[in-house]
């Protein structure tokens, strides 16, 4: 087991915590649907289909998304974890509220996208406060 894995393992989480096998496969599915749904809001945007304001909010989430890992589990720093995880559900709602009147199928196909970070955003501010 790596040093991450055995952190990871070692501090204390929810009972109701999936098990970690769980997370790899969830994500794969979602970054499907990110790279699909996201792709095509930028295409509009390059092509000036739609405007760049409309891309900004999944950009930042990209950005917040990419980062998560790294600071759970590189930094192991569960705040700065939970304040990330905040950040992408914000630009979440944002992106897919943005995006409903121009292309509606990109925020109904987020949806599971939506209930698993809603999901991990509680999950990770658990966590931080049981590991105080």
């Amino acid at each position: 087991m790596n040093e991450t894995s055995t952190w990871y393992s070692s501090i204390i989480k929810p009972s109701w915590a999936p098990p970690s096998w769980l997370f790899g496969p969830v994500w794969s599915v979602l970054y499907t649907i990110i790279a699909v749904s996201f792709g095509a809001v930028f295409y509009k945007v390059f092509t000036k289909q739609l405007p760049f304001a409309i891309a900004l909010p999944f950009i930042l989430n990209l950005v917040f998304n990419f980062a998560f890992s790294p600071i759970q589990f590189g930094l192991k720093n569960n705040m700065l974890a939970a304040i990330d995880i905040l950040l992408v559900l914000a630009t979440l709602i944002w992106s897919l509220y943005t995006i409903y009147p121009h292309m509606r199928w990109v925020a109904l196909v987020n949806i599971p996208y939506l209930l698993w970070v809603s999901f991990a955003t509680v999950l990770q501010i658990t966590i931080t406060i049981l590991n105080k």
